[in-house]
């Protein structure tokens, strides 16, 4: 089940955000509802940030993330190894975020697929450059925007253990617990499973 998302680049201000994720996961498994969570993570400063003005970047992005994972889900995030937590992470930056998912599904699962265990700057300079070229939305961004973006991607995938060395770019498939590998499958998502490398 895909959601038609606009393309965007709201990623480069929200990153891999995991511990943030799992603040607000417990919040919401205690049956607070997005004001109260909103309002006890300014106030408790619960993301630990030196700039409470960070919260205001990062909190919208976590809290969409959230919102799309279930309840099964969101025990696991709690209650299952870290490994687990930050692939229910990634897949919640990829249910939120069509650009990254496309990357993931359009780069990552094909250099799997082709036993290519290597990520280099060109794989995704020639990815961004080929969806400027389909859509004039991201046609429309700043270099800036679309170097940040860059960054940010390389960081998400080592920040989930998808890319072992940033230097070498060698990537490294996920281990992904069975549960979670059939929960996702169950509830009609074996697209991001496959997206992660997962068969």
């Amino acid at each position: 089940m895909t959601i038609e998302l606009e393309y965007s680049a709201t990623i480069t201000g929200a990153s891999f955000l995991f511990y943030e994720l799992k603040q607000v996961v417990g919040l919401r498994v205690q049956g607070l509802e997005e004001v109260e969570i909103k309002e006890k993570v300014n106030t408790d400063n619960l993301f630990q940030y030196q700039v409470k003005s960070s919260i205001r970047r990062s909190l919208p992005s976590v809290l969409r993330r959230v919102s799309i994972l279930d309840d099964a889900l969101c025990q696991m995030v709690l209650e299952q190894s870290l490994e687990s937590g930050k692939i229910i992470n990634l897949y919640a930056i990829m249910k939120t975020d069509r650009l990254f998912y496309e990357f993931m599904n359009e780069v990552i699962q094909e250099k799997f697929e082709d036993g290519n265990y290597i990520l280099e700057k060109k794989d995704i300079n020639l990815y961004i450059a080929s969806k400027a070229e389909q859509n004039p939305r991201v046609a429309a961004w700043t270099e800036q925007t679309m170097n940040r973006l860059k960054q940010v991607y390389v960081k998400v995938l080592y920040d989930a253990g998808i890319l072992k060395d940033k230097q070498t770019g060698e990537l490294s498939r996920l281990l992904m617990d069975d549960q979670l590998k059939q929960h996702l499958i169950q509830i009609g998502d074996t697209a991001y499973v496959r997206a992660m490398g997962e068969v």
